[in-house]
């Protein structure tokens, strides 16, 4: 159209200037409680947008030009239509009769035909007012353009169709059937997206026509955009209250979209419409069902039968039955079953009720009324009655009546097609019930061959394998297909059934039974991935500030498909609390768009480069799933852990066993009972120990030792590993400082101070700590040993001014060490040691040689607390006699002073294999 460019300013004038009675029209229509309100959408003519923007500027030329060539075609043939009406055989009647011609033909007949006679005056009361639609009467003309539009679009002119409807649009923007014809033509050139935008348009401008909505809500479901399928529904509803198709589609997409309660509602008021509809009241209790509701559905389908004097239906019956049996309500099944048949004087029950029948009789405890009523379920029609036949096999299992239910079951092997994969799992679990784990193991893999991802019937056939000693075959059956990881891109078929946790966790229980090394290879991987996935999860869970990817989806979720129609912003189909999430992550993602262009406007301003990227986000936190799910909830998953650290111990994985004993304690907390916990920690304490750096089993010896602060085996355990760092470990020293200042009698933790200060040479504060532990238990063999080593240390100082009596004082403890250990080797040795450090070596050769004179018997070397009592030791004969120790020494001592062949001789007699 060569002016069209120009007239959409027209148009859009014309249709922002309706007048207030659209709207007051568009309000009148809102009187309906029973409906939900939907004003969430836009007439988006307000921003901008013109109507004319969904055609095409390829219209044919303007038809102003040919107005008054069709104005007198028309008079000619209103001229002609006259001459045949006064040339008919019969001439018209004077009078018409009400009966044939209705009131308002007659007075359009008048009014066509400008009648301006004495009208017969009414006898009903004169009303006040305008008429209604008096007003706003269609103007002639554009009625003949209207006609002429639809004899083109009936004709196949779309584009004479399409130029005359524009102008009819610019003329008067506010007519419904100018958008509804031009959305025809539209539709009829495939353009399905502008005929639907002017349909919207001609249904909110006369929005009392409901197929307007019918077709738009046909369109919406087609394009999956339930928002505004929902809101044409509505508002067919409002304009044909009465329409029991529309309220059926309204229920149907409540249920797709999962509102039960909604569509509940909506089947009852089906039904109340119109009562013969019992479809409509059994899905309304359906629905009641799904959303929790059985009592009102129950008293849904009572109240119906009740008034049903004449005769019960026998769907509603066998509704009101199962739902009565589903909750243990047999007893008032069995009424309702009787009262039915009293009802319709039934000389004998529906099969379907007599089945439901029995199986009541079968629950009260009835088993020869119940076996009576299920006669008719034979061999040689169990196939037309196999869901009756499957009911009552299941009924009687749950019974725990297996002999009769397995029976029943056999009667539908291989008649049921492509149900035979249930009905086989079934046969096996009522086989192995029967304890017939043979028959059992069978019915297994054949329900298998068919049902391959059933991951409950997998495990329970390998809990049979291995009660059998098939464990071989278990672990095959548990383990993953040779094709597992061929990179299967069909995401239906990315997670199967050997990625499921439970297959894992009985795999890892197979496999704790199984061995040491397969157990560790096995299950390892899999508890340090979960422990991983564990600690990401609560890293997480301390996060307060939403993601902007996170803001953006719950945004998404309820804003719905994205489109450009006339009218949008539907109420989103989404929960109230959905929604309120939404509107505040919106708010928060404006206020970060905001403080983003601040920061770009400061960046600017200071003469940086700016980068647009998203750098604000918060790091995403991995989103895996654990591949042992509960590892750390439940007291077998415990066990597993322990047993697995225990293995690793066993293969002297010290510093994986301590990883996962450290995350384990970290991770499950509360949930670990305190017996779980004091053997992890032991199990940590020993394996520090073993490791080359055994900082990290720390805390766990730290534990024992707070546990058990007055026990000489945990302060000897808590030594063994801190003896063994390389380096000063600052805890170390404040945790011993603290222990000291809170248990004051306990001797331990100084003697462990005055060791630490042995090993940095820092002689005399080790004698002031070891004289500590002296005032406190003076009688106490260690205590006087060290205190006795201690000063003969000092007394070899440079800066010491009374030696020799600091080593009289060494050497007086030394003997109050023998005096108390009653002369034993031992003590013996450490005399003669002193002496001979001290370089007094006639001394020292007589303890020496009184050593050498004394047998000293094995003695079983005290357990740590964390160390196995169980577990034997192999030293070699002799590991606590000190000869050989003596007798070394006491050669070197011949060697110094000359006397070669002495300590040749005394080598010979004590030191040789």
């Amino acid at each position: 159209m060569g002016k069209e460019g120009s007239d959409f300013d027209e148009v859009q004038d014309a249709v922002d200037g309706m007048g207030e009675e659209e709207e007051e029209h568009a309000a009148a229509e809102e009187d309906d409680n029973d409906m939900e309100e939907e004003d969430g959408y836009t007439f988006r003519f307000e921003t901008g947008m013109n109507p004319l923007d969904f055609v095409g500027n390829d219209s044919g030329l303007l038809l102003y030009e040919r107005f008054e060539l069709l104005e007198q075609e028309a008079l000619a043939h209103k001229k002609r239509k006259a001459t045949e009406q006064c040339h008919s055989e019969e001439p018209p009647s004077k009078m018409l009769r009400e009966s044939d011609i209705s009131g308002s033909e007659i007075a359009e007949i008048m009014e066509a035909m400008n009648y301006h006679g004495v009208r017969k005056r009414s006898k009903k009361p004169k009303k006040r007012g305008r008429r209604k639609g008096s007003k706003n009467k269609t103007d002639p003309k554009l009625t003949w353009m209207l006609g002429e539009a639809a004899c083109h679009y009936s004709n196949d002119r779309y584009d004479e169709a399409k130029a005359m409807l524009l102008e009819v649009i610019k003329l008067a923007p506010n007519v419904a059937e100018s958008y509804h014809t031009l959305a025809l033509v539209f539709d009829s050139l495939q353009d399905k997206k502008t005929a639907m935008s002017f349909f919207l348009i001609a249904a909110h401008l006369d929005s009392k026509y409901s197929s307007y909505w019918e077709i738009i809500y046909d369109w919406s479901i087609k394009q999956d955009d339930y928002g505004q399928a929902r809101y044409c529904l509505l508002k067919a509803i409002r304009a044909y209250p009465k329409n029991i198709t529309l309220r059926c589609h309204l229920a149907e997409l409540y249920v797709k979209l999962g509102d039960y309660q909604k569509a509940a509602v909506t089947y009852e008021q089906v039904h109340q419409l119109c009562y013969e509809n019992v479809d409509a009241l059994k899905m309304a209790v359906k629905s009641y069902k799904k959303c929790g509701q059985v009592e009102r559905g129950v008293c849904i389908l009572e109240d119906y039968l009740k008034s049903q004097p004449g005769g019960a239906n026998v769907s509603v019956v066998d509704l009101l039955c199962t739902i009565l049996m589903e909750t243990k309500a047999h007893d008032r099944a069995l009424q309702y079953i009787k009262h039915a048949q009293a009802a319709n004087a039934w000389e004998e029950l529906p099969l379907n009720l007599k089945i439901k029948a029995g199986i009541c009789h079968a629950h009260l405890g009835k088993m020869d009324m119940a076996q009576v009523l299920f006669n008719d379920l034979k061999p040689k029609n169990a196939s037309k009655h196999a869901k009756l036949v499957i009911e009552v096999a299941d009924s009687l299992m749950g019974l725990e009546h297996y002999n009769p239910a397995l029976n029943y079951y056999l009667m539908l092997e291989g008649n049921i097609g492509n149900e035979n994969g249930p009905l086989y799992l079934k046969l096996a679990k009522c086989y192995r019930s029967l304890k017939k784990s043979s028959q059992a193991i069978t019915f297994f893999y054949k329900a298998l061959e068919i049902l391959q991802d059933d991951v409950d019937a997998r495990i329970t056939l390998a809990s049979l394998l291995l009660e059998d000693g098939k464990e071989d075959e278990a672990i095959s059956l548990l383990s993953p297909p040779n094709d597992a990881d061929s990179g299967d891109a069909n995401p239906e078929k990315s997670k199967r059934w050997w990625v499921d946790k439970r297959i894992k966790q009985k795999l890892c229980n197979i496999y704790r039974n199984r061995g040491t090394r397969d157990f560790v290879d096995k299950v390892f991987p899999l508890v340090r991935e979960s422990l991983d996935v564990a600690t990401l999860r609560q890293k997480g869970k301390s996060k307060r500030r939403l993601t902007k990817r996170d803001l953006v989806e719950r945004v998404r979720m309820v804003d719905g498909p994205e489109n450009d129609n006339v009218f949008s912003g539907f109420k989103p189909i989404a929960a109230p609390s959905d929604r309120l999430k939404a509107s505040r992550a919106k708010k928060l993602l404006q206020k970060m768009a905001i403080e983003k262009e601040k920061r770009k406007a400061e960046a600017l301003a200071s003469g940086i480069d700016w980068l647009s990227d998203d750098s604000d986000d918060d790091p995403q936190i991995e989103n895996r799933e654990l591949p042992l799910c509960n590892l750390l909830k439940y007291e077998e998953h415990h066990q597993l852990i322990i047993d697995l650290c225990k293995a690793l111990a066993s293969l002297q994985r010290y510093w994986e066993a301590l990883e996962i004993i450290n995350l384990s304690l970290r991770l499950a907390s509360t949930s670990l009972s305190t017996d779980k916990k004091e053997e992890l920690r032991s199990l940590g304490a020993q394996m520090a120990y073993s490791t080359t750096d055994p900082k990290h089993g720390f805390d766990c010896v730290k534990y024992i030792v707070q546990q058990h602060p007055h026990s000489v085996a945990a302060w000897n355990c808590y030594y063994k590993v801190i003896s063994r760092l390389e380096n000063r470990d600052t805890r170390h020293y404040k945790f011993v400082r603290v222990m000291q200042g809170k248990f004051v009698d306990c001797v331990p933790p100084i003697l462990i101070s005055g060791h630490q200060f042995t090993i940095f040479s820092h002689h005399q504060d080790a004698a002031r700590k070891y004289l500590e532990a002296y005032k406190l238990l003076p009688e106490n063999p260690l205590v006087n040993l060290c205190v006795g080593t201690a000063l003969i240390n000092l007394a070899l100082g440079f800066r010491l001014q009374n030696k020799h009596q600091c080593l009289v004082q060494g050497l007086a403890f030394l003997y109050n060490n023998l005096r108390i250990c009653e002369n034993s080797q031992e003590s013996l040795y450490n005399i003669a040691r002193a002496y001979h450090h001290v370089g007094l070596v006639t001394l020292a050769a007589v303890y020496y040689e009184k050593v050498i004179a004394i047998r000293e018997k094995d003695c079983p070397i005290p357990k740590l607390p964390n160390e196995n009592p169980d577990v034997i030791e192999n030293h070699k004969p002799g590991y606590c006699d000190l000869r050989r120790e003596a007798a070394y020494n006491l050669h070197l001592i011949y060697k110094k002073s000359g006397a070669l062949d002495l300590a040749r001789q005394v080598l010979k007699d004590h030191c040789t294999l």
